[in-house]
């Protein structure tokens, strides 16, 4: 499938034809002329024109210089005007809500945090997130009416149809919140509502370009371990916008099997490599990590019992002296890191014969502290492992957009809703 899709000619799909011509200006470094959108986008010339003096009178694109190309009169270059339109993005964090504002280009404009608000009272969440989003804007200097619109990364599972965050495991106050449509009312912005782990690789799919956005795994690893997939240039959301449990996929666990207080798993990944037991790892192995963890604990599944509260913000601490102590050198901890990796990979490996993928990329905001050993273990267990099936080349990379990629994933909903051809409902006309 070629990196720019084609056009309809037809005069019901004009929203569809603006968005035809608008992702390929964006995805060209050096912007377009209109014989060459034409010719790249199967649009007739007719239509390019049309489409381009909207999108020109629209603000969103901008004539900028011409070049000659052969003989004839020069060609004018279209290119992308970033600050003309802004989207929001907000991670619902069980420890911190991060929210960030980009420009058309995917490029960060501001962000900020807050610490998540008790969900006991529903009223009390929304406005603090929506606070918070006014005050983005506000202070960013982005006129309000130029913002597309705000998106919500949440820890699943969500009811997407209905804009619902369910019952998120380590949320456990957060039980069916209304947050999209009530966040929609208070801030009067349109919003739309994802799971974390697909909004991360809707995030990676808007912002890479050519084939590296078309086919690949994101396993994201946070308070939890998931994969977001990307299919076609397509994020595979399953029937209930659920899809990217991938915690369960029984691994071969080496040394971190019945290891933190005799806390042994059944061998699934995501109960092997929770923040919090693997914490309690490193303390038994002597890596120095600050204060510790008073008062956390894990049930031998690997989720919350709920008879102990995981203190989350004193894990992301020790977290914090775990990626220090890797980038110190030290043995242990890089030891640590590299085993992290290698039980991740040994499950990715599953996910790569299953769909065939040739690229997987790793992030998420416990990833970035330990990728510097943990991705070449990853890299090494994926791609030598023995029972890995395709026989082309897989590519293992680490995301670019560091601890953030959930809320810059998620303000990217918002961007390819607005700027990725589908023939459905657009953000574009705002």
């Amino acid at each position: 499938m070629a990196e720019h899709r084609r056009g309809a000619n037809l005069p019901s799909l004009g929203g569809f034809n603006r968005t035809v011509v608008l992702d390929a200006v964006r995805r060209s470094r050096d912007g377009l002329s209109r014989v060459e959108l034409a010719a790249r986008t199967g649009l007739s010339p007719q239509t390019v024109s049309n489409v381009t003096r909207f999108l020109i009178d629209a603000g969103m694109i901008v004539e900028s210089g011409t070049v000659v190309a052969g003989r004839g009169k020069p060609r004018t270059i279209l290119r992308l005007e970033a600050r003309s339109r802004f989207a929001v993005g907000v991670h619902v964090d069980p420890a911190v809500v991060t929210y960030v504002l980009l420009d058309l280009a995917g490029a960060l404009v501001a962000e900020a945090t807050t610490s998540t608000p008790n969900a006991e009272d529903p009223d009390q969440v929304v406005r603090t997130m929506a606070a918070a989003v006014d005050g983005l804007v506000r202070r960013s200097g982005v006129a309000p009416d130029s913002v597309l619109g705000v998106g919500i990364a949440s820890p699943g599972p969500i009811d997407a149809a209905a804009g619902i965050v369910l019952d998120p495991p380590f949320l456990p106050r957060w039980r069916d919140v209304a947050l999209r449509d009530a966040l929609g009312d208070a801030t009067g912005y349109p919003v739309l509502l994802e799971k974390d782990v697909t909004a991360a690789a809707v995030g990676e799919m808007f912002l890479e370009r050519g084939a590296a956005a078309r086919d690949f795994a994101f396993v994201y690893f946070g308070t939890g371990f998931g994969v977001g997939l990307v299919i076609d240039h397509e994020p595979v959301r399953g029937s209930g916008a659920n899809a990217g449990d991938a915690g369960h996929i029984m691994v071969d666990q080496g040394s971190l099997a019945g290891t933190a207080d005799g806390d042994g798993t059944r061998g699934e990944v995501g109960a092997t490599v929770m923040p919090d037991r693997l914490v309690r790892i490193a303390l038994e192995r002597g890596i120095m990590l600050g204060d510790g963890l008073p008062g956390a604990g894990v049930s031998g599944a690997g989720l919350p019992d709920d008879s102990i509260a995981v203190d989350l913000a004193a894990v992301d601490r020790a977290w914090d002296a775990l990626g220090a102590a890797i980038a110190a050198g030290d043995p242990a901890a890089q030891a640590l890191a590299a085993e992290i990796g290698t039980v991740m990979g040994r499950a990715v490996v599953v996910i790569v014969n299953l769909l065939d993928l040739d690229r997987v990329v790793f992030g998420g905001p416990f990833w970035s502290r330990i990728s510097a050993t943990a991705l070449p273990a990853a890299t090494a267990a994926i791609t030598g492992s023995p029972i890995l099936v395709p026989k082309h080349p897989v590519t293992v990379v680490e995301s670019r957009r560091g601890t953030d990629v959930a809320a810059v994933g998620a303000a990217c909903l918002v961007l390819d809703a607005a700027l990725s051809p589908r023939a459905s409902t657009m953000l574009i006309a705002h």
